[in-house]
């Protein structure tokens, strides 16, 4: 090749690398017409909380890896019904206090507290039942706090910068009252490097969410699009991981089976989405079918209910029944611990779920299967 066919190569080669510098740099492209309501990188924002009347739910990241995120399900008190509704004639500006009260307390208690406090006692997916007392409302149990998944993740991209299709500005009362906002109780507080950011929600008028949105630091109303709210509206099945493993089954090559004292280990070798191939540690060239079939069942079994951070079982301890100890390299790369409570629930903790893992029932053969592979032969 010639020198002058290289530096003609070399020099298309750094056009294309400032060209792709440039696109890399470039704000992200937006939709014709489209207005921002918070400019802020997703770098910035820390929490995003949204309220409802009787629930709220927040995203926040992890305060020692910010690439995990956290989600907090919880449930709110119940309010007199005339007492709790908001009151859409006095809009909050930057240096008031009013637009505070418009969303319920928490959301600025929880933007300045510590991420990493974990969660104490029970289930916290269902709204609180009334009290055997009349008169007298249940208690509130505590938010549940679950792995965000990368649905969650992504959703800091969506909300920083956050942008709308419209700005329908300062509307008049009755104007509020025929969108939904007049006597809302949703709201969206965004808190960006520790500052709280609060907007009012639209009430939905059929069942759907309606995408208006109040800005209570101006009182400007925002018209956003159709696909920003309904994975906070639904998260518990949205953004909650729930895989029980971050790998897959090619992801370790030993697998070491405990029951009580005793203990077995198994060379492993399988490529997704088959069951992993298992061998005696001690005849790793002979295939053991039986551990082989016992080990898929473990491996496809969903949970039915995830326990958040810090969250016990409900009633006396579980006692455990077969622990499995996954290996690459002679290195621990994962576990799962089954447990049985004493009312005959079944209860797992991995390396990746935050707390136990309720299970499905009928897994004593499971249990019973466990201790076979692990007695001596």
């Amino acid at each position: 090749m010639k020198a002058r066919d290289v530096a003609v190569q070399g020099g298309m080669a750094c056009v294309a690398l400032v060209a792709a510098f440039f696109v890399w740099q470039r704000e992200p492209s937006r939709v014709a017409g489209e207005v921002t309501v918070e400019d802020a990188p997703a770098s910035a924002l820390d929490r995003i909380r949204y309220d409802e009347e009787a629930r709220f739910v927040e995203l926040f990241r992890d305060p020692q890896d910010r690439d995990t995120v956290w989600v907090r399900l919880g449930t709110k008190p119940v309010k007199p019904g005339a007492e709790a509704a908001m009151d859409a004639g006095v809009v909050a500006h930057a240096s008031g206090d009013a637009g505070i009260t418009l969303l319920d307390a928490g959301a600025l208690a929880h933007s300045t507290s510590d991420a990493g406090s974990p969660a104490t006692a029970a289930n916290t997916g269902a709204l609180a039942s009334a009290s055997t007392d009349a008169g007298t409302p249940a208690p509130v149990p505590p938010p549940r706090e679950l792995r965000g998944n990368d649905v969650a993740l992504k959703l800091f991209s969506h909300f920083a910068p956050l942008r709308a299709q419209r700005d329908l500005g300062v509307l008049d009362d009755t104007k509020l009252d025929e969108i939904g906002l007049a006597k809302t109780q949703r709201g969206l507080t965004l808190t960006f490097d520790g500052t709280p950011r609060l907007f009012r929600l639209a009430t939905p008028a059929s069942g759907w969410g309606s995408p208006y949105l109040q800005r209570t630091s101006d009182g400007h109303v925002f018209l956003l699009g159709p696909g920003l709210l309904p994975d906070l509206e639904a998260a518990a099945s949205r953004l909650v991981d729930r895989r029980l493993h971050a790998f897959d089954v090619d992801g370790f090559d030993r697998v070491v089976i405990s029951t009580g004292t005793t203990s077995r280990a198994f060379a492993a070798n399988g490529k997704p989405p088959g069951a992993v191939q298992l061998s005696p540690a001690d005849a790793p060239g002979t295939p053991d079918d039986f551990a082989r079939n016992w080990h898929d069942r473990l491996w496809r079994l969903t949970p039915v209910e995830l326990l958040g951070r810090g969250e016990a079982p409900p009633g006396p301890a579980p006692t455990p029944a077969f622990r499995v100890e996954y290996q690459r390299g002679g290195k621990a790369v994962g576990e799962l611990s089954m447990a049985k409570t004493p009312d005959g629930s079944w209860y797992a903790r991995t390396e990746l779920a935050p707390g136990w893992v309720r299970m499905g029932g009928g897994l004593e053969l499971l249990a019973e299967d466990a201790a076979k592979l692990t007695t001596p032969r």
